[in-house]
């Protein structure tokens, strides 16, 4: 792998970190390689938990929108690789330090658990750039929030903090700056420490039919992204974000 490591500890708590430094943008290969790795720690009994974390200053501020794109990227493309996040059978803890924006939010809500610090921001920032949002929020947004809070969320695209991502849900625990790699190894390691069989089926059942409306949001919101790909708004949206604008949308 070239961008995603990982450690297996003998706490049976398998490390995987992103290092695509400070702000982690994501691809389809990135994302291949975390699929990757889930499915290797899947298939090895001594792996019991995933720690999801990621080198630098941010967790992952989802696609880098001035880089330029391939084939590979697309919607369609990208979240048939993301899927298999979902599919994964270990439970994950994220570790979210900095920023979880756009994408990178919809890779931290595929996390069973989310640690953050007050630092810490999460946003759904899509329609800000005239853009449908993705990486099957539909479905992990209101499922955490509620639909109203999500409405809000993804409608305004607005910053959360990491105090207000914790009233929200957005995270399940706020430690301190600078603990927050070792918080979130302890929780890997106390879910570690149940019987990985009876954590495995218990888990299963609680995301049943998870996987199926995930793949069914995946698919309406490639659709919309691809739609919207072609429009002023999102050309706007795109441009206003690399030069720190507000952005001026037309309807167009």
């Amino acid at each position: 792998m070239n961008d995603v490591t990982v450690a297996v500890d003998d706490a049976h708590v398998a490390t995987v970190e992103i290092h695509r430094p400070p702000a982690n943008y994501f691809d389809a290969a990135l994302i291949t390689e975390l699929g990757d790795a889930y499915e290797t720690i899947d298939a090895d009994p001594s792996c019991r938990v995933i720690l999801l974390c990621s080198e630098g200053k941010h967790f992952c501020a989802g696609a880098n929108l001035g880089a330029a794109s391939s084939p590979a990227d697309q919607p369609r493309a990208l979240y048939r690789q993301a899927l298999r996040l979902f599919a994964a059978a270990t439970p994950v803890v994220a570790a979210v330090q900095g920023a979880a924006v756009g994408g990178g939010l919809g890779l931290a809500l595929s996390a069973d658990f989310r640690l953050a610090s007050p630092s810490s921001r999460f946003s759904a920032n899509f329609a800000r750039l005239g853009f449908h949002h993705g990486f099957g929020l539909s479905v992990t947004l209101p499922a955490l929030a509620g639909q109203q809070a999500a409405l809000d969320l993804l409608l305004t695209g607005r910053r959360v903090p990491g105090e207000e991502a914790l009233s929200l849900r957005l995270c399940d625990r706020l430690v301190e700056e600078g603990a927050l790699r070792a918080a979130s190894h302890a929780l890997a390691v106390e879910l570690a420490c149940s019987a990985p069989l009876a954590v495995r089926s218990i888990r299963a059942t609680l995301r049943s039919g998870l996987l199926e409306r995930v793949q069914a949001a995946l698919e309406l919101e490639a659709s919309e992204q691809e739609r919207l790909r072609g429009t002023e708004d999102f050309r706007e949206g795109v441009v206003a974000s690399l030069e720190r604008r507000m952005p001026r949308f037309d309807g167009r």
